[in-house]
């Protein structure tokens, strides 16, 4: 089934599982890994920038770094222990913990599409005019985003080591870990600094040089808003399809198999059945994220209001 980011992820921890053969493969099972990771770089690297905009240049670089420090954090101090421990003692927890964050992936996608068809424009205020609050307050939802995002990675990763033993299973996930979150952030650091490395390409002497770099920071706002669109995709793609395989892994098995059957229908046609099967996954997906999200956005939404409503 071509599961979008799963399907990627699934061939990451495939590479994992290779490893657990022995400890002596886990370097070279990782190093296959990190260049299967392009499907996390997709969906990582396109949700991070729209955290980073609208910071002053000089703090881009360490504010991602924070953000990336915070992100492997996430995946050795507090998913990997979790995952590792509710895996020996009750692995169905660790499929309800993955769809409560599924859950809130969908509803950080519909908040954003919210606000953008409200013509809510307080969201795109500079960072750096904010002040340093908004700064801080940038810097932790973006380490709680990655936080679902690293869930995902990690926990099916863990489903395909999940026969080995102990040890093997936390060293390989380790690596992976790490790889994935040197990845996403070096290619983050990489988009959101286009702009001053299209100057110091404009300097040189070279024509070419100088027409690309001022193309490069040209498109360096286009990149930045197509990334949002992206980001807020992904968020919804991600969110739902955790959703779907979570409800499949606990028993609901009629979402699962309706988009497994559209898939068969189309996987079979000559050049593009591949393509027309993944779309339909992800369309799908992304549905799902939408109306979860736009249900957890309009409870939400009713709280605030209702509280509001009281407070006065």
């Amino acid at each position: 089934m071509a599961g979008g980011l799963a399907g990627l992820l699934d061939d990451i921890a495939a590479l994992a599982k290779l490893a657990a053969a022995s400890i002596d493969d886990v370097g070279a099972a990782a190093g296959r890994a990190s260049a299967k990771a392009a499907g996390v770089v997709v969906d990582d690297t396109a949700v991070t920038p729209a955290y980073v905009r609208g910071l002053a240049a000089e703090r881009e670089l360490p504010i991602i770094k924070r953000i990336a420090l915070g992100s492997l954090r996430n995946k050795l101090l507090l998913i990997l222990p979790v995952a590792l421990v509710l895996s020996a003692v009750a692995p169905t927890l660790v499929e309800i913990i993955l769809m409560l964050g599924g859950t809130y992936l969908c509803f950080e996608g519909a908040e954003k599409i919210y606000h953008r068809l409200k013509h809510d424009d307080s969201h795109d205020v500079p960072v750096v005019i904010q002040g340093p609050e908004a700064e801080e307050a940038t810097i932790k939802g973006a380490i709680r985003t990655d936080l679902i995002l690293s869930a995902e990675i990690m926990v099916i990763a863990l489903k395909e080591v999940i026969d080995e033993g102990f040890l093997q299973r936390a060293i390989i996930l380790v690596v992976v870990a790490v790889l994935i979150t040197l990845i996403v952030y070096g290619v983050v650091a990489l988009i959101v600094k286009m702009d001053d490395i299209g100057l110091r390409l404009a300097e040189l002497e070279s024509t070419s040089s100088q027409k690309i770099g001022r193309a490069m920071v040209m498109g360096m706002p286009k990149l930045l808003s197509a990334l949002t669109v992206i980001g807020t995709a992904a968020m919804l793609w991600v969110g739902g399809h955790i959703l779907l395989v979570g409800a499949d892994e606990l028993g609901w098995h009629a979402p699962y198999d309706f988009v497994h059957d559209l898939e068969k229908k189309v996987e079979d046609i000559d050049g593009i059945g591949g393509l027309l099967a993944w779309l339909i996954n992800t369309g799908i997906s992304a549905l799902i994220g939408l109306i979860v999200g736009a249900i957890v956005v309009a409870v939400v939404s009713r709280f605030h209001s209702k509280s509001d409503d009281d407070s006065h």
